[in-house]
């Protein structure tokens, strides 16, 4: 197995499991790192991409890395904000 199909299988799996870690919403933290884990996907779908000369799955997985950075943040950086009072 070449390292291209070694990076494109961790890739994948990574990402298999990212989502059902998101879509489980079972709290900020298992969400949050489930958004770290689409981040690593995503960095690995980019190397294995730029390997193989697909440029297209490249920036679409840049485009992917921004908006599951914006995800961690959400889940793990942001403070919650204050319940405004009734």
């Amino acid at each position: 197995m070449e390292l291209v199909d070694i990076l494109r299988w961790t890739a994948s799996i990574s990402g298999m499991i990212a989502a059902a870690m998101v879509s489980l919403n079972a709290g900020a933290k298992v969400s949050g790192s489930g958004f770290v884990l689409f981040c690593g996907s995503s960095i690995v779908w980019i190397a294995a991409s730029l390997l193989d000369g697909n440029n297209p799955l490249a920036v679409q997985n840049i485009v992917l890395l921004g908006i599951n950075l914006f995800g961690v943040y959400r889940y793990l950086w942001r403070k919650p904000k204050a319940k405004a009072a009734e």
